[in-house]
C-alpha cells in the first residue's frame, strides 16, 4: 500500500500550516516525518487519515482519494496519536477486546491474544492501563492501533517521554512491524530516524526542505564543506543577486522573500549573506529617502 500527497496546503484562520506539500511513501517503506514542533508534521498525519480536509490538493492512499473513500481507507489505517489517549481505568486486554469490537473484527478473542504477543504485553495484559509505566502505555497504543491488521501504521512522536531503555524497545518493536506493514513516523529528534527509518522527509514551517533515503541524508549532513541555511530577507530580493554571494552555490526560492542557500566551501557563507543583507537594506534606505526627496520638490 502506497501514500501520495499532492500539493496539500492547509490554513488555520490566515496560518498557513502546509504549504503545497507533495511526498510519497511506498509499500513497505517505515517512513521518517521530521520537523522542529509546530512545522506541520500532525497536520499532515490527521489529513492522511481523513481527520482533517486540506484546503487544496489530494491525498491518496492505496490509489484511493481519501476524500472520496474516507470510511474505506480509515479501515486500512492504524494511528498512534502523540497524546495516546487510553481508557486508564480499563484493563489491558478489555480495552484491546473494547477496540476490536468498533472494528467488528469477527474471532477478538484470537486477534487480542495475537497483538499482546506480538507487542510484548502478555505480562501487562491483566492489569489496569493507568497503572502501566508509560513505556507500557505506548505498547497499548501500538497494540490498538495494530489490532485491525492495517496495512498502514501513523505514528505521532511514538517515543516521546519514554527513558531510554523504553525508547529501545518501542524502536525495537516499531522496526519488527515494518517488515511487513508501511509505516510513517513523525519526530522531531533525528536520532530516531536515523535508528528506524528508510528513507526521511525534512519539513519547517509547512514546507519540505528535504526528501531522500536516510543514508543519502546522513551523508550530506557528514559532509563539513556542505552548508544549507534557511535565509528570509526583509525586503525583495531577485535568485540572481542571492546566486551572487560570496560562496554560494546554488539557491532555491521557498516563497516571497524566502530563500533556501546552499554553499561547499569550508568558510562559513553566514558573514557573506548578512553582508549582503546589510548593503540591500542601506541600499533600499537610500532610494526611498531620495525618492521622498523628489517628491517634495515637485510639489512646492
Amino acid at each position: 500500500m502506497s501514500i501520495v500527497v499532492h500539493e496539500v496546503t492547509k490554513l488555520f484562520g490566515t496560518q498557513k500550516a502546509l504549504d503545497k506539500v507533495s511526498f510519497k511513501v511506498n509499500k513497505g517503506e517505515i517512513f521518517g516525518f521530521l520537523g522542529p514542533n509546530g512545522a506541520g508534521k500532525t497536520t499532515m498525519m490527521k489529513i492522511i487519515m481523513g481527520v482533517l480536509p486540506p484546503n487544496e490538493g489530494q491525498v491518496f492512499v492505496n490509489e484511493q482519494d481519501i476524500l472520496s473513500n474516507e470510511i474505506a481507507i480509515k479501515k486500512q489505517i492504524g494511528y498512534l496519536a502523540e497524546n495516546n489517549p487510553l481508557y486508564y481505568d480499563m484493563y489491558v486486554k478489555e480495552y484491546l477486546t473494547f477496540v476490536a469490537s468498533m472494528y467488528q473484527l469477527k474471532n477478538k478473542k484470537k486477534r487480542v491474544d495475537e497483538i499482546v504477543e506480538q507487542t510484548g504485553l502478555v505480562e501487562e495484559q491483566h492489569k489496569l492501563i493507568g497503572s502501566l509505566s508509560k513505556g507500557y502505555k505506548q505498547r497499548v497504543g501500538i497494540a490498538q492501533a495494530l489490532i485491525h491488521n492495517p496495512s498502514v501504521l501513523i505514528l505521532d512522536e511514538p517515543t516521546s517521554g519514554l527513558d531510554p531503555n523504553q525508547i529501545i524497545e518501542i524502536r525495537n518493536l516499531i522496526a519488527q512491524i515494518g517488515k511487513n506493514k508501511t509505516v510513517l513516523l513523525s519526530t522531531h529528534i533525528m536520532q530516531e530516524v536515523e535508528a528506524i527509518c528508510n528513507r526521511v522527509i525534512i519539513i519547517n514551517k509547512g514546507k519540505i526542505v528535504a526528501d531522500n533515503k536516510k543514508d543519502v541524508l546522513q551523508e550530506e549532513l557528514s559532509d563539513k564543506t556542505r552548508q544549507i541555511i534557511f535565509v528570509e530577507f526583509d525586503k525583495s530580493v531577485s535568485i540572481e543577486e542571492v546566486q551572487s554571494i560570496k560562496g554560494v552555490t546554488k539557491v532555491r526560492g521557498i516563497k516571497k522573500m524566502q530563500y533556501l542557500i546552499e554553499a561547499t566551501s569550508e568558510e562559513d557563507v553566514r558573514p557573506h549573506i548578512f553582508q549582503f543583507a546589510v548593503k540591500k537594506v542601506l541600499l533600499y534606505y537610500r532610494c526611498k529617502k531620495k525618492k521622498k526627496v523628489w517628491k517634495k520638490f515637485f510639489t512646492n
